[in-house]
């Protein structure tokens, strides 16, 4: 999964950067201007592994002169709106923007463009409020191509579902308009098989920690019922596994 989703992300900032030269009239108006680059939070490590390099390199190439102002907001909605007003008031004339909460951040891209700044939504769609431009995955896909690698490979390992036996489905942040529609893709992708969802969690700012924990509990509650494991990215996925003694005993 980790080299799917690494390929996807460097497909979006490419993008990102094609729409942003889009914003100005013509190429000379984007030179020696300010980008901000909003990440929503460090729980996974792609965006300060990936993103944040990537995003940087590929300004670089569309322009050298221009300045890239990263921040991210460790999973704190009020932290993002600050550093968002922040941002502008340093003269960002583009913010894109990973939101910590999908909703709350449309008075965000509302303030920002009646100031006269681009908002473009980076990853997580921002569904109240019209953005300047949406650059993200097919999330849905995503997520329905994840469960489906997990039926897939519980077949082929002959795990049968009959009985109570089952899977627990771990998806992202309550408040990502993106992980609600990877959650509707692992429900799709779940249903190529007869593998029974035995619980499902919404993991608050996609913590690994809050995963960890949730799948903690699970494993006590069900033991040897498990016979599989759903996560919606690596680190929620990796949350899991950082038990894997007790969940391999339970699976045993």
């Amino acid at each position: 999964m980790s080299r799917y989703v690494s390929r996807l992300t460097a497909a979006a900032m490419a993008v990102s950067s094609l729409a942003l030269g889009a914003t100005f009239a013509n190429a000379q108006d984007i030179a020696g201007s300010t980008v901000a680059f909003l990440m929503p939070d460090q729980g996974s490590t792609r965006y300060e592994e990936h993103d944040h390099p990537g995003f940087v390199a590929e300004m670089k190439k569309l322009c050298d002169s221009c300045k890239v102002l990263y921040l991210n907001a460790d999973a704190d909605v009020t932290k993002q709106q600050q550093q968002f007003n922040s941002v502008i008031t340093q003269g960002a004339k583009v913010v894109v923007l990973d939101p910590v909460d999908s909703a709350a951040a449309a008075s965000l891209v509302h303030n920002a463009q009646a100031q006269g700044v681009k908002v473009i939504a980076y990853d997580r769609p921002i569904p109240t409020a019209k953005a300047d431009f949406y650059v993200s995955f097919d999330n849905k896909a995503i997520g329905k191509a994840i469960a489906a690698s997990l039926v897939e490979h519980l077949k082929a390992k002959g795990v049968s579902s009959d009985g109570d036996v089952g899977v627990l489905q771990i998806n992202g942040s309550p408040t990502d308009a993106a992980a609600g529609l990877i959650k509707d893709g692992i429900h799709e992708g779940l249903k190529t098989g007869s593998y029974k969802t035995l619980a499902e969690f919404d993991t608050p700012n996609w913590a690994p920690s809050n995963a960890q924990q949730w799948a903690a509990g699970q494993i006590s509650r069900f033991g040897n019922k498990i016979v599989g494991v759903v996560a919606a990215n690596d680190g929620t996925g990796g949350g899991t596994g950082s038990t894997p003694a007790a969940l391999k005993a339970a699976m045993a």
